[in-house]
């Protein structure tokens, strides 16, 4: 049984961040605020685990509504945000390795649900504006 894992955050060592608490199986957010935010799909085999200081907070506060972009629209930019980050994860010298530790295994091919992309597209609009970063051509906007 293989697990396609994405870990997408950078683990910050804030002090006063709340404790982490995964978000409940197959899909369903708790609205409850933490710093990880967990959802994993049994049927499909897969996990996404952010884990970031301030990513929890952001979504709820600043990313646009579910529904506001389509499925579609989110996994195409995923996949360039996506491409990006492996590119850059493989030149420490040229990129900060502490804000790109390890590569993100999405499989362009594989359909993930709508939840799935839309935490992982908010969690690139998060990351590129707190950390000052442009993963391709487009101005991150919340």
């Amino acid at each position: 049984m293989k697990n396609l894992i994405f870990i997408l955050a950078i683990l910050l060592f804030i002090i006063g961040c709340s404790p982490s608490k995964p978000i409940s199986d197959n899909k369903e957010i708790n609205s409850k605020t933490s710093d990880t935010i967990k959802i994993a799909n049994k049927e499909l085999e897969y996990e996404v685990i952010i884990i970031d200081g301030g990513f929890s907070s952001w979504l709820n506060s600043f990313a646009k509504p579910r529904g506001y972009y389509s499925e579609s629209y989110m996994q195409n930019r995923n996949q360039i945000y996506v491409t990006e980050w492996n590119r850059r994860v493989t030149q420490p010298q040229q990129y900060n390795p502490t804000l790109y530790e390890m590569q993100i295994n999405y499989d362009f091919n594989t359909k993930y649900g709508y939840e799935v992309n839309y935490l992982i597209y908010n969690y690139f609009i998060y990351f590129q504006i707190t950390y000052k970063q442009q993963l391709a051509g487009f101005v991150p906007r919340p």
